[in-house]
């Protein structure tokens, strides 16, 4: 127990000056944190608190699982994100978010394939180089499930979309600053489902069946500006 407490005291002594204000901009030494040291996720949404927040592009990715004519499914990853949150965890119907994806970013496995879809004949990103989404509903049925409504835009064309959101955690704990060193922040996670018409974005005629997008993202809350 008593090889417990000395990390933890001394963590607590360094910490309690950052921690006395609303948010915290101090960086921890990494090699100091033991794992009963970080703090963890909460399943309920009301964690999080009221704010600002910002898409930790390190912990977020968009997938694409694009049917391949009925025979497989092949996956595709976007790698390059960023997004908005302004979150009201006691309505959460007031809230809003925006995100954006750079369609050049798209990435695979096989070699050369990902630049093949970047080209005129599939996703045409000279043209359309960002796919976005600006959410016009947030519905929570439960803290930990809800859905979020809004408008998704792809390859110029907008349509009503609907995601499934699944919260993974929320609360205070350790994101990195810009030098990717810990600070402490309160964070918002989920996971996030929904299928599009590939038609209805013009695709192409190889692309007819439902594709589903999976996102896994993670908000950070802004600082509290310097006074």
């Amino acid at each position: 127990m008593k090889t417990r407490i000395a990390p933890l005291l001394a963590l607590s002594l360094a910490l309690a000056p950052a921690l006395a204000r609303a948010e915290t901009t101090a960086t921890v030494d990494p090699a100091a944190i033991t794992p009963a040291d970080v703090p963890r996720g909460q399943p309920d949404y009301h964690a999080a608190g009221a704010g600002a927040y910002v898409l930790d592009p390190a912990h977020t990715a968009v997938i694409a699982r694009v049917p391949h004519m009925n025979f497989s499914v092949s996956v595709f990853r976007f790698d390059t994100v960023s997004g908005s949150l302004q979150w009201n965890p006691e309505d959460p119907a007031a809230s809003t978010l925006t995100a954006t994806v750079q369609a050049g970013s798209i990435s695979n496995p096989y070699p050369g394939f990902a630049e093949t879809l970047t080209g005129a004949d599939y996703l045409n990103v000279e043209a359309h180089p960002e796919a976005s989404f600006t959410a016009t509903g947030f519905d929570a049925v439960s803290n930990t499930a809800g859905t979020v409504t809004g408008d998704l835009t792809i390859m110029g064309q907008t349509h009503p979309a609907t995601f499934d959101v699944t919260l993974i955690g929320a609360g205070e704990g350790y994101t990195g600053d810009e030098n990717d060193l810990p600070i402490l922040a309160h964070l918002i996670g989920m996971h996030a489902e929904t299928t599009i018409d590939p038609q209805a974005y013009g695709l192409n005629a190889f692309f007819t069946d439902p594709i589903e997008i999976q996102i896994d993202a993670e908000f950070a809350r802004k600082p509290a500006p310097k006074s």
